[in-house]
């Protein structure tokens, strides 16, 4: 009886420190994957992965950027063994709508985000990665350092270069003034 009392706390505890995290791997998941059962079968990969190591992972400093780190490799692995062509992702940019929007101005909102998607996904992988762990996660640098393995210095120049390739992208996109 008392090897299902520990049992049971394992899997409580389990759930206090990786569940709340769920919704930041599936989103970043979904971006690298484009696809939700894609998105959702890697998230089960990396809970499996972490529920089997769940007695080493006191050993991290932090299980938050494990279970990122996990998601990204998985993700990776995934795409690569699939051989997927880089298409249009699911960044969830509707927060960016007006609430009493009119047509017009909502259609050119759903363009401008799908746009914007697009490219997103046509950045390289370490610049989109960094890019939505700052922008949409709201990593602190420090935090995507733990995830990535990079210095802080070289996240700023990725995620600098990162936002002047999506700008200058979207101003040629949108025929704009070069000077503006």
């Amino acid at each position: 009886m008392s090897i299902v009392f520990v049992i049971d706390m394992d899997l409580q505890a389990f759930n206090q420190r990786i569940l709340p995290v769920r919704g930041r791997l599936f989103r970043m998941a979904q971006l690298f994957l484009r696809s939700r059962e894609e998105a959702e079968d890697a998230i089960q990969d990396v809970f499996l992965r972490l529920w089997s190591n769940r007695h080493q992972l006191e050993t991290y400093q932090s299980v938050e950027a494990l279970a990122v780190q996990m998601t990204r490799n998985i993700c990776l692995d995934r795409l690569k063994s699939h051989q997927k062509q880089k298409t249009s992702g699911e960044v969830d940019l509707s927060a960016f709508q007006a609430d009493a929007a009119s047509p017009y101005r909502e259609l050119e909102i759903s363009d401008n985000n799908l746009l914007i998607k697009r490219l997103i996904n046509e950045l390289p992988d370490q610049q989109k990665l960094v890019l939505h762990l700052r922008d949409v996660e709201e990593y602190t640098f420090e935090e995507i350092e733990e995830v990535t393995g990079m210095s802080v210095n070289n996240i700023r120049v990725i995620l600098s270069r990162a936002r002047q390739k999506l700008r200058a992208n979207y101003v040629k996109e949108n025929d704009y003034e070069s000077g503006y």
